[in-house]
């Protein structure tokens, strides 16, 4: 663990920049994403004070290709209807055409949640035409079955999603009871930011949960045990990001990684820039340094 939290130190202070500004990136290296098997998206939330549209662009001035839809946002573009898991074809074909003309894939979509296994066979459904690889969720255990049935019926991965405490899975410890002995195919989608308002340290979360980590809601948070807590720049706050990155080279993941930045929302591209270009910088570290 020391060795881990020194990591992250200096690779923080590595990266800090020379001239006192903050860290801006909109152009990127890939080449160290791929070789970790990684992707780096922005969950949609992140900018839900705009429409679908509005948000593709942000994403294209940040050079992000993947992106976590959530229930609900409206779409723009004079589209009708939002990206809830109910909307019908047609709707559904517009979506995808829309994020095919920005150049931006859904990957991922969530926090979802059904309440009678109708509702889930829905939500499947929607993810399947939709080409979405995880569904992210914190479902109601007594639906685990029928989920895992999904999972192998259409061959898409669930990602149980944790809320600070006191919610549903808080704790790595609840989270790993539910899913021993299933499918692969159900896994975690660890919020950082969400174990840090817990009390609880990322690194060691990560190390827990060795081999059910599917994707990530990537945090850091300006302060620790603290529900209120916000976010920050990726390296400035108390996540120790670049541990967890570290570790999970280590473990060997391959995975995503959603931005969901939830302060300043509505001026908040030149802190989730920041946040990328540390994100691409450590990656690069940790290659470099093999």
């Amino acid at each position: 663990m020391k060795r881990i939290i020194f990591l992250s130190i200096c690779v923080f202070m590595l990266y800090l920049p020379s001239n006192g500004q903050a860290i801006t990136a909109y152009e990127y290296d890939d080449s160290a994403l791929e070789k970790l098997g990684w992707k780096l998206a922005v969950q949609a939330w992140t900018f839900r004070l705009f429409t679908l549209e509005e948000t593709l662009d942000k994403l294209n001035e940040l050079g992000i290709r993947y992106i976590e839809l959530y229930p609900g946002q409206e779409i723009g573009a004079g589209i009708e209807g939002t990206t809830a898991y109910d909307a019908d074809e047609k709707t559904r074909d517009k979506i995808l055409e829309l994020l095919d003309k920005k150049g931006v894939k859904a990957i991922n979509y969530g926090v979802v949640q059904g309440n009678t296994e109708e509702q889930w066979n829905q939500i499947f459904a929607f993810a399947d035409y939709m080409g979405i690889e995880t569904i992210t969720s914190e479902p109601m255990a007594r639906f685990i079955d029928h989920i895992e049935m999904l999972c192998d019926k259409y061959d898409i991965q669930f990602a149980i999603h944790n809320h600070p405490k006191p919610t549903r899975y808080w704790h790595p410890d609840i989270v790993t009871s539910v899913i021993a002995g299933r499918s692969n195919r159900i896994g975690v989608c660890g919020d950082t930011g969400h174990w840090i308002r817990s009390g609880l340290d990322p690194v060691e979360c990560v190390n827990y949960l060795h081999g059910r980590l599917l994707s990530f809601h990537f945090k850091d948070l300006n302060d620790f045990g603290v529900r209120a807590a916000h976010d920050v720049p990726w390296g400035a706050g108390n996540s120790n990001l670049a541990g967890v990155m570290h570790e999970l080279k280590r473990q060997g993941f391959k995975g995503s990684f959603s931005i969901e930045y939830e302060h300043n929302w509505e001026e908040s591209m030149p802190e989730v820039a920041e946040s990328i270009a540390f994100f691409y910088r450590v990656a690069h570290w940790l290659v470099s340094s093999e």
